[in-house]
């Protein structure tokens, strides 16, 4: 399967999967295990899945599948949020095609009912989608017993958390200003508004507000305004305001300055008018007041903010001076007006300004009895209250009112002003501040507890909860919970006319019991209950359901407990008990604390404000304490040019297109390896996907391929199967099998400690290593031994003697044998080991290599009862446990060992690239320099494997430097340095080149160092290992890391190939020597011959077969070149045994010789020994003949 298409075999083992329900079968093997609560917040199925659901999606899987392979039961349910607005859009769009008519006006024609069943039939069109994408991504989850928002036992839950909330005294009604959406024709909770702002272009206006006559002015304001007066000299005298939304103005009934700033009064020379104002406010009148001083003139009279309280002016408009007249359209004081935006007074209108609103009504102007103008109908548009704009949107409005004012002459100044402005999530229109009487549930009382409870969970990454997070619970203002729409779970709230008579309902049966309803209630929504009244208890007739539905964050906050129909369907739940399913210990609470809080849950950085903050919040005010343990943040995937996915750009491609060509393993790698698990932005790039193919799967799976064919080997060889032995691996000593099977254990340890802290992102980088470690160096080191070849490999050559061993062919091929199988065995349990650990990352090619690999198991006991338990069932990794370390595998000195080899070996791959020179070339020498002995006695343990990997003769391990010139150069850092020393940072930058060697020495030894008058230490210097060019090293390739600094001669010496050929037939035939079970006496004779090589064999057979055929030029010339290809070899390795033929005077006695010369076999000699083999690309027969 070496062509393997990872999309095709997904889809087989899903098949897999889907055959045996695995799922399911996990979640049986498992149910006798101590329960992991995973909580699964709602998405809406309005859309399909996009890259942040399957990147939550791929969180949500593998910390599930981690912990049910731990030995948990993880139950997993899909959950749907059914209410809200983009429901309601679809259907609002259609009725607008329909009807012309949307929102309000298209309910009250249809009716509530009909709207709700349109609403009801659109909710779930993409389910079958999400269920499809979602599957194929790997993602195990229960659809079929999904939750659904507008389930009626969900729905009842809800109603049963908020009555508890009531209780409690922490639900009120109050108007407050609050994130208005006129698209939409309700109200937002505070988070939802901050979720997008846009960068858009308004008007802004300064309007002036004529000072009434002196007459007319509060006795105790008189004085200072006749000095206003006195100062204007018969000028008209105006406060001027300065605002971005016009439509505001008609609703204006008073003007705020700050008590403490300074006020002057400028005469506008244009005009004539005198404007009392802030200095800082001259540049909104005239750009640049020092370049327009022929403009204005600024008269000598300046006055405190707190001077002009209670002085009253000329209203804008009439539409509410009536109102008003005695209470209003004057001066009041406030600290929260701005001295570097507008001109220092701010106007009012309490209706469109959370500010304005909380200062009039202090002021008195406002209050329960005279509510602030609000002249809006739902949509935002003006009703009669204001007739000359009357049916005109706000927005719309703008620039009617600024031509109204501008033709009755209080247009001052008219401009306009690019600024971030909220808009609407759902409609993508902008927000209006509003008062809009709502439902509140406390918030702001709680924050402490909040904070509290805070503490005591985890988060993942940690910055999230002391940084976001935190801060937002800190400033958390009360919750508006009730929304003016239809489409939702309804307020369980019955109000009397005059809403002194509350009645919170917390169940069904509550409901029948208080109205007398004798009726089925199988539906909650409002077209099934809003009929519904209840007798009032305190003489005021008939209660009637608020019209409000639920915030449907409160919804999804509730999940905890909606999802499961809590209280009303676990054990002991008592209804004629109002407190039952509160306490933890006793009633449904005991059941309800065995699972709570979860364990765990996940979304995205955005849920910070969302249903993180819900869950948090109602967990505390019902049981205080968060309704989980553990959370995971992911950031936000974005498109590759780093703006947000859009599918009209279309600037991402289709998830599924991806998962297509690449596997959905290869797209859940790539994004858990990466900053998005980090909660940072991701800018995702297909070609990711695509280096996780070529870069991980690839590896790991062409890993596999290897040792299933040196397991088909070994059968051939030995005529039975290899079987997975774990007790074998006690009794090896082989240095890389001992390091391979340490470094696993290692990692296993290193993975459960980082996943028991849901720190994903430090997780796959270490699984990864490990792959890398298997396949190119484990798999590369050891190939030889794999294959059944051990006495090539470089430890085997280091053991034998140069000129045979003692022992019997039996013995030999025994030793051989056995070694194999330690390499096979030990490749085994890696692979083994590795497909479990990476089981939950990527689940598809792991169980694809773990039904391969369980063939080689050896029979297995039925496990508890024979179908019960994890481990038990081979047909799935997945249910299989997760590897546990076995600490007799444990071996840090051979780990540190294999890791310092590595790291030289990687420092002298790096020198032979820069040098450009092939690893196929030998060079010389290599240098590793460390003032360690105890780092280069490690490296020299394994440098027959340095030698080798890096094709070199000689390898010098040493400390002393000066042999080598090694200097020290101190170098600064630049950021330390100017953060730390500021000015004086570039003087000290260079005065160190000028540092004496002593000064570089102690250092070395103290840390500390003193320049300029300045004591630094190694926060501020780095010291650079150095060796000066000159003419003795220009051959010399260096490179430094850390401590260790490595020189490579990269000089090609032509005897080197010489040297390395005749080593390695040297090696070959001590090999024939041991397995012919010859003694160091034994005499013998090498005879070889150069056969070409399999490609050339090929192509001579091509030659022959179009001589006889009569064609077949190019095959002719292909085996011509063949054959001089072979010649020239066959001259290359005569050479090498003239010229080297010292190093064969033990091992072949009585001399070489090419096959065609001197003794042949039969002669006084029998062939004894003989192999075909290949030796740096040239292909030869050896016989060694006893004479």
């Amino acid at each position: 399967m070496s062509g393997i298409s990872f999309p095709a075999e997904e889809d087989r083992v899903l098949q897999s999967w889907n055959e045996i329900n695995a799922f399911h079968r996990q979640l049986e093997l498992t149910s006798d295990l101590p329960p992991y609560v995973f909580y699964d917040g709602p998405p809406f199925a309005t859309g399909t899945p996009h890259y942040g659901h399957l990147l939550a999606s791929t969180i949500k899987d593998i910390i599930p599948r981690y912990w049910s392979m731990r030995g948990r039961h993880v139950e997993r349910r899909f959950g749907w949020d059914t209410h809200g607005v983009p429901i309601e859009q679809i259907i609002d769009k259609q009725l607008q095609e329909e009807l012309g008519v949307r929102g309000k006006a298209a309910v009250e024609k249809i009716g509530i009912a009909e709207y709700n069943r349109r609403c009801r039939e659109v909710v779930l069109t993409y389910a079958h989608e999400w269920r499809r994408v979602i599957g194929r991504v790997g993602r195990w989850i229960d659809f079929d017993r999904d939750y659904k928002t507008m389930d009626p036992s969900f729905m009842e839950t809800c109603w049963w958390v908020f009555a508890q909330l009531h209780k409690k005294g922490l639900v009120y009604h109050g108007a407050r200003v609050l994130p208005y959406s006129t698209a939409l024709n309700t109200p937002l909770s505070k988070s939802e508004a901050q979720e997008e702002y846009r960068d858009v272009q308004d008007p802004a206006v300064t309007v002036r507000f004529p000072l009434l006559a002196l007459e007319e002015q509060p006795e105790a304001t008189r004085a200072t305004v006749q000095k206003l007066l006195d100062a204007a000299e018969g000028k008209s005298v105006n406060f001027v305001a300065w605002t971005t939304t016009p439509w505001t103005l008609p609703s204006n009934v008073a003007l705020c300055a700050h008590p403490d700033y300074e006020y002057l009064a400028v005469l506008d020379n244009e005009s004539g008018n005198v404007y009392v104002m802030l200095e800082a406010g001259l540049k909104v009148l005239y750009k640049d007041p020092k370049k327009a001083k022929d403009k204005f003139k600024t008269l000598p009279l300046k006055l405190r903010g707190s001077e002009l309280a209670g002085m009253r002016y000329t209203p804008l408009f009439t539409y509410f001076e009536e109102q008003f007249r005695d209470v209003g359209f004057k001066i009041i004081l406030d600290t929260y007006v701005k001295q570097d935006e507008g001109v220092g007074i701010v106007h009012q209108s309490p209706a469109f300004g959370e500010d304005d609103y909380t200062i009039n009504w202090r002021e008195g102007i406002i209050n329960a009895d005279r509510p602030p103008p609000n002249p809006l109908n739902a949509g935002g548009e003006y009703t009669s209250e204001v007739p000359d704009f009357e049916g005109q949107h706000v927005k719309a409005a703008d620039k009617n009112i600024i031509k109204h004012l501008k033709n009755s002459g209080r247009l001052v100044r008219e401009s306009t002003l690019f600024h971030r402005y909220p808009f609407c999530p759902r409609s993508k229109t902008p927000l209006i501040q509003r008062a809009v009487p709502s439902w509140f549930i406390k918030v702001e009382q709680s924050v402490p507890d909040l904070l509290k409870n805070l503490e005591k969970t985890h988060w993942v990454p940690e910055m999230v909860k002391t940084g976001r997070f935190h801060n937002w619970l800190g400033s958390a203002k009360d919750w508006n919970v009730s929304r003016n729409r239809y489409w939702g779970t309804p307020l369980p709230l019955w109000v009397s006319e005059d809403m002194q008579e509350v009645v919170c309902v917390s169940s069904v049966a509550e409901l029948k019991r208080l109205s007398g309803h004798a009726g089925e209630t199988k539906d909650l929504h409002r077209d099934t209950i809003d009929d519904i009244t209840i007798p009032s208890r305190q003489g005021k007739g008939t209660l009637r359901r608020v019209e409000e539905v639920f915030d449907c964050w409160f919804e999804s906050g509730s999940m905890p407990y909606a999802s499961s129909h809590y209280p009303f369907s676990y054990p002991d739940y008592d209804a004629s008990n109002p407190e039952s399913g509160l306490s933890r210990t006793e009633g449904p609470g005991k059941a309800l604390f065995e699972k709570f809080p979860g364990d765990f849950i996940a979304e995205g950085l955005d849920q910070t404000r969302g249903w993180f903050y819900t869950l948090s919040v109602l967990g505390t005010h019902l049981f205080n304490t968060f309704p989980y343990w553990n959370c995971v943040v992911n950031g936000i995937v974005l498109a590759e040019d780093g703006k947000k996915m859009s599918k009209s750009l279309k600037n991402f491609p289709d998830p599924m297109l991806v998962i297509d060509r690449y596997g959905a393993d290869a797209l859940r790698l790539y994004l858990i390896d990466s900053p998005v698990v980090r909660g940072e932005p991701l800018r995702f790039s297909e070609q990711g996907v695509k280096q996780i193919v070529s870069g991980v799967l690839l590896p790991l799976w062409n890993s596999y391929n290897f040792f299933s064919q040196q397991a088909l080997l070994w059968r051939k060889n030995t005529g039975h199967g290899f079987v997975y032995d774990k007790e074998l691996e006690k009794s090896n000593t082989n240095v890389m099998d001992r390091w391979i099977l340490a470094a696993t254990q290692s990692l296993l340890q290193y993975v459960n400690a980082e996943m028991e802290a849901y720190r994903l992102y430090t997780v796959v980088p270490r699984l990864l290593k490990m792959v890398d470690d298997v396949t190119n160096w484990y798999i590369r080191f050891n190939r030889n031994r794999l294959k059944g070849q051990a006495s090539s490999t470089p430890a085997a050559t280091a053991k034998a003697s140069t000129n045979g061993t003692n022992g019997d062919s039996n013995g030999v091929a025994d030793e051989e044998a056995n070694d194999t199988l330690h390499a096979l065995n030990t490749l085994y349990e890696v692979l083994y080991t590795l497909v479990r650990a990476l089981a939950p990352f990527i689940p598809f090619l792991s169980d694809n290599i773990f039904q391969r690999l369980a063939q080689h198991m050896p029979p297995q006991p039925a496990q508890n009862g024979g179908s019960k338990g994890l481990g038990s069932d081979l047909r799935s990794v997945h249910f299989q446990h997760f590897p546990t370390v076995r600490q007799e595998l444990f071996d840090p000195v051979v780990e540190r060992r294999v890791n310092r080899m590595q790291k030289v070996i990687e420092l002298g791959r790096l020198c032979r690239d820069r040098r450009t020179i092939s690893l196929k070339t030998p060079l010389k020498t290599f240098v590793v320099l460390h003032q360690s002995q105890e780092y280069l006695d490690d490296v020299r343990t394994l440098q027959g494997y340095v030698t080798d990997e890096l094709n070199i003769r000689d390898l010098v391990l040493t400390t002393d430097e000066s042999a080598y010139g090694v200097e020290y150069n101190i170098q600064p850092d630049i950021p330390s340095l100017g953060k730390k020393y500021k000015k004086d940072a570039m003087k000290i930058r260079k005065a160190l080149p000028a540092l004496s060697k002593e000064a570089v020495q102690n250092f070395l030894s103290t840390g500390k160092v003193t320049v300029e008058g300045h004591e630094l230490d190694a926060e501020d210097l780095r010291v650079v290992k150095e060796i000066q060019p000159s003419k003795e090293t220009e051959n010399w390739e260096i490179t430094t890391e850390g401590e260790v600094m490595v020189i490579l001669d990269s000089f090609a010496y032509p005897e080197l190939a010489q040297e390395g050929l005749a080593r390695e037939v040297l090696n070959r035939v001590q090999r024939l020597r041991k397995r012919a079970g010859l003694v160091p006496t034994d005499d013998v004779r090498l005879v070889y011959s150069v056969l070409g090589s399999a490609a050339a064999a090929a192509a001579t057979g091509n030659a022959e077969e179009g001589h006889n055929g009569g064609g077949g030029q190019v095959e002719k010339e292909a085996a011509a070149n063949a054959e001089a290809a072979r010649l020239e070899q066959e001259r290359v390795v005569e050479d090498m045994f003239a010229k080297q033929a010292g190093a064969f005077g033990k091992a072949a006695s009585h001399g070489v010789e090419r096959a065609g010369r001197g003794v042949k076999a039969g002669e006084g000699a029998a062939v004894v020994a003989e192999e075909e083999t290949e030796v740096k690309d040239v292909r030869l027969l050896l016989k060694l003949l006893k004479v």
